[in-house]
């Protein structure tokens, strides 16, 4: 079943000769479950990509349909809430608050969301991702690997439709690395849930059921991952 869709979704800045296209007239549909890779140069226009499927950034044209509904047609409160309760985002640098630990950090998209957050789904997270023993611990007491895994665990925290990693990989040596996509595997399993991943790293896009490959803001290429 279709989950997420784009139809010619562009993103201009400036104008005149100072006019830059990040992202040109990019189509594609993503399933329910799926876990895709978004592959490209610096430049190319990923990340602009991943933060207009996410709802921060507005096109300039276009549209993003979840689920069937145009985001881009919700007001700006809407669209908050859209992105507080149906998207879960991982950053490369963590974005964890450090005066938080780590069972408040994952906490925290329910506190802002004005919900009672589920903390037997948070147990069952912290196990999952090997956080167990590290719920007191505050960001600084912890590795990068350690801080991403707490990042994952924030973003699934709401149940997320859709769960986008901007080169989640890219602050860590290559042992975190595999761990960090072997758990963005696992919750894709176990939760089923739909996972669209940027990385520059094509060993790593190919553990991906698809790969997507931009170059000057276009969708040049469509292929199957592992």
């Amino acid at each position: 079943m279709e989950l997420l869709r784009t139809e010619l979704l562009s993103k201009v800045y400036g104008s005149g000769e100072n006019q830059v296209t990040a992202v040109n007239s990019v189509s594609f549909s993503v399933e329910q479950g799926e876990f895709v890779a978004i592959v490209g140069s610096s430049g190319s226009g990923k990340s602009t990509l991943l933060h207009m499927l996410g709802g921060v950034d507005r096109p300039t044209s276009g549209c993003v349909l979840l689920e069937g509904e145009d985001i881009y047609k919700m007001n700006d409160d809407k669209l908050a809430v859209f992105r507080r309760r149906q998207v879960g985002l991982i950053y490369q640098f963590y974005n964890l608050i450090p005066v938080l630990n780590v069972e408040e950090n994952m906490m925290l998209p329910c506190e802002l969301d004005g919900k009672a957050p589920d903390k037997e789904f948070v147990r069952e997270l912290a196990e999952t991702l090997g956080l167990e023993k590290r719920l007191r611990h505050l960001p600084n007491q912890l590795s990068g690997g350690q801080q991403q895994r707490a990042a994952i665990g924030r973003a699934l925290m709401n149940r997320p439709a859709v769960l986008l990693a901007d080169e989640p990989t890219g602050n860590l040596d290559s042992k975190a690395s595999d761990e960090i996509v072997a758990l963005l595997k696992l919750s894709n399993r176990k939760y089923k849930q739909t996972t669209l991943m940027i990385t520059h790293n094509m060993e790593i896009a190919k553990q991906a059921d698809r790969v997507l490959v931009m170059e000057d803001g276009r969708l040049l290429d469509d292929r199957k991952g592992r």
